[in-house]
């Protein structure tokens, strides 16, 4: 059953719409009553790949666009290319589109539900003498087409009649010729300024099997001839694209331009729509797309990162996959908020990933369950705690949300403070564990200092103290203060995890932009270290895959899909610093 996209209930809120030059392309058509008053938008994927964070903008305006003015976004993949498509894609695509909290119109639709539809219309193009079959190879027709600064030649097959075109598209249908040795052509102007508008190839013979077709087809239409085919099919209103079809735009109206009554009919055929809907014909806008320091946006290149293992799949947590994301922590809400204050232009920018993960802690400090863990355990021996007594110890889930209530925290003699929280000889401002200190155990006791126990290396491996019973949970009754608080983990209650530490997968602003240098070479090292060992509190044993969490004083982690019973696997989603806050208050 059809339905108009609605937004799935997910956790926070996203940012305030601000206006922006397609918000108002839309207002003004709305009120001039253009297309019926409907607002009609698609998302086009091609199922080559896995879709990143640049998706994710072009999601969010799609499908955000037809959501704020009640009206429908569909899901159609390019599938034209069927050399580089698969079933996996096309998969990870509508459950990425899901996952952001978006539901399309109708069912999945794909551009080979048109193949019949766009053969349809090259013959009449052919019989209106507006597209020929030319014989030129590809090198050929490149030295044809001209250059920005000098025009194109016409071919010599060019003002063949529409009979000799017609018999030699039909016989390319049937699988007569060899890929690459005719191809059809639009008949447009070999003259023009716009290179894309010299006369472009609209269909090629292509013999590979289609995941969806099969070997049915073996010539296959070009992705500028298909789409605004295939918008105008669906009774689109408003085709939301990035900047660089800008200057396919023409095209995109040509094809459109040479016989409309054919959409007139075809678009009550396919659309889905109800019968009385008045035709619309498409309407291309361009924005800038999202280009993101130390990020690829190409998938070619994340494609070869998978295939060469420089990753675990499409869905490391490193890549800027949505999935990858996903894996990561990355909430739906925090990368909505992220694309809304990136905002709609139409210059092309570069955006500091800062930015995003600014979002990311903004959504996460108000829906992250905290817990304890001890990265780097180091033994406390709390030497005046009664032998074999513990205790449970009320612990925040969320200071940010009441309604989380609380959970109990085990505590004992033995726990497992972090090697970073002592140092036995004290740098100035530290107000940490130290010989003769006092801190405070969250939401336990203070406890103080009272010695250390070394190996045969002179390594501290135990630190001993006493506590004050009189500070459970709260200040000490003489009122004495303390500047330092640490986690710990009682020993006798700890669950052992990994952690992984991701970080930023290149160690340059802008890889893979430097003449020169192989984008592969600009990858940091140091994006993934894996910690074993670490001590966790009980609640972390069965953490769920995706549930998110704040390791207290260490950073923002959710559980992996690698976690199994008993034996949690924990990414580090993001830090617990917000340098983007910083930046923003100087600037």
């Amino acid at each position: 059953m059809a339905e108009t996209n609605t937004m799935a209930g997910q956790a926070g809120e996203t940012a305030a719409p601000a206006m922006h030059f397609i918000r108002q392309i839309i207002a003004d058509d709305l009120k001039a009553g253009a297309n019926g008053g409907r607002v009609h938008t698609r998302f086009p994927p091609e199922p080559n790949g896995y879709l990143h964070i640049g998706h994710a903008k072009a999601i969010c305006i799609d499908f955000g666009m037809a959501l704020e003015n009640n009206g429908r976004c569909n899901l159609r993949m390019d599938d034209t290319n069927p050399s580089k498509e698969e079933v996996e894609y096309v998969e990870s695509i509508q459950e990425d589109v899901k996952w952001l909290g978006f539901n399309w119109f109708g069912d999945v639709r794909y551009a080979s539900d048109y193949f019949g539809a766009c053969y349809e219309y090259a013959e009449l193009l052919i019989q209106a003498g507006s597209a020929y079959v030319c014989d030129l190879n590809s090198e050929e027709m490149r030295a044809h087409r001209g250059t920005l600064t000098e025009p194109g030649r016409e071919s010599p097959h060019r003002n063949r009649t529409a009979e000799e075109n017609l018999d030699l598209f039909r016989r390319m249908r049937a699988g007569e010729f060899p890929d690459g040795v005719r191809a059809l052509r639009a008949k447009i102007d070999m003259n023009s300024p716009n290179i894309h508008m010299r006369d472009p190839v609209i269909y090629r013979n292509l013999r590979s099997s289609h995941h969806r077709t099969g070997d049915a087809w073996c010539l296959y239409p070009m992705y500028d001839y298909a789409h605004p085919i295939e918008d105008a099919l669906e009774g689109i209103t408003h085709s939301l694209c990035t900047l660089e079809f800008e200057i396919h735009r023409p095209l995109y109206d040509w094809v459109l331009d040479q016989i409309p009554e054919f959409f007139a009919a075809a678009q009550k055929k396919y659309s889905g729509l109800p019968p009385e809907t008045p035709p619309a014909r498409p309407q291309q806008r361009e924005f800038a797309r999202l280009n993101l320091t130390y990020t690829i946006m190409s998938k070619r290149k994340l494609l070869e990162l998978v295939k060469n293992g420089l990753v675990n799949g499409w869905d490391d947590p490193r890549m800027p996959t949505i999935s990858g994301m996903r894996r990561r922590g990355y909430t739906s809400t925090a990368i909505r908020n992220f694309c809304e204050k990136v905002g709609v232009t139409k210059y092309n920018s570069l955006t500091d990933v800062a930015l995003l993960e600014h979002c990311l802690r903004d959504d996460l400090n108000k829906g992250a369950c905290r817990r304890m863990a001890v990265l780097e355990p180091l033994k406390l021996v709390i030497e005046n705690y009664p032998d074999g007594q513990g205790e449970e110890l009320d612990a925040v889930n969320s200071p940010e949300d009441p309604s989380a209530g609380t959970r109990k925290v085990p505590f004992s003699k033995v726990l497992y403070i972090e090697k970073s929280d002592f140092m036995e000889v004290p740098a100035k401002k530290y107000f940490r564990l130290a010989p003769g200190a006092e801190v405070r155990l969250r939401y336990a006791y203070f406890v103080r200092c009272t010695g250390v126990v070394k190996d045969a290396d002179g390594q501290v491996t135990e630190i001993r103290c006493t506590y004050d019973p009189a500070t459970r949970g709260g200040d000490a009754p003489d009122g004495r203060k303390v500047k330092g608080t640490i986690h710990w983990v009682s020993a006798a209650h700890a669950v052992d995890a990994e952690v992984r530490l991701y970080d930023r997968l290149f160690k340059v602003e802008q890889p893979g932009v430097t003449e020169g240098v192989d984008y592969r070479a600009e990858m940091n090292p140091d994006s993934l270290k894996v910690v074993t060992g670490v001590k966790a509190e009980p609640a972390l044993a069965d953490a769920k895959p995706g549930d998110p969490l704040q390791f207290e004083r260490t950073g923002y982690f959710c559980a992996d899909k690698d976690s199994r019973p008993g034996a949690p696997v924990f990414n580090r989603t993001v830090t617990l610093k917000d340098s983007w806050t910083k930046t923003a208050e100087k600037s």
